[in-house]
């Protein structure tokens, strides 16, 4: 999550954070209606975990009728190495994507939210990191 947290986007859209640094070389999201609605930048990467230190963070919003298309583009756009993934939310589901994996499930739910950083630890994610937002 952003340093300062993600702006809560308007009711028919969903809002979350992609981190510049977690897209594969080569990799092109497009034909995703995304709308940018912040960048910034901040020292929060953890270097023993093989991540650079300086984060770029793509603060945006997307449709929901388009999450099952944004959802579909990450996964094959993420870093596979190194424990990347990139969060959503719509008022009433979570989505987490890594590599190969997508994640969708009520928010608030424990169980699920577990499974998902359960998944998260298996592929490198530190548990500093495990902290998108409900």
């Amino acid at each position: 999550m952003p340093p300062d947290g993600t702006a809560t986007p308007p009711s028919g859209n969903c809002s979350g954070a992609l981190l510049a640094e977690s897209l594969q070389d080569g990799a092109v999201i497009d034909g995703v209606p995304l709308a940018v609605n912040r960048v910034s930048r901040a020292a929060v990467g953890d270097t023993s975990a093989g991540q650079p230190r300086d984060w770029t963070f793509i603060e945006f919003s997307v449709p929901e009728s388009s999450v099952d298309e944004l959802a579909r583009s990450l996964s094959l756009a993420l870093r596979k190495e190194g424990g990347w993934y990139c969060d959503f939310r719509s008022d009433l589901e979570t989505f987490v994507v890594f590599h190969g994996r997508i994640f969708r499930y009520p928010r608030g739910d424990r169980r699920r939210r577990a499974e998902v950083e359960d998944y998260a630890r298996s592929v490198g994610v530190p548990d500093a990191q495990l902290d998108w937002p409900e």
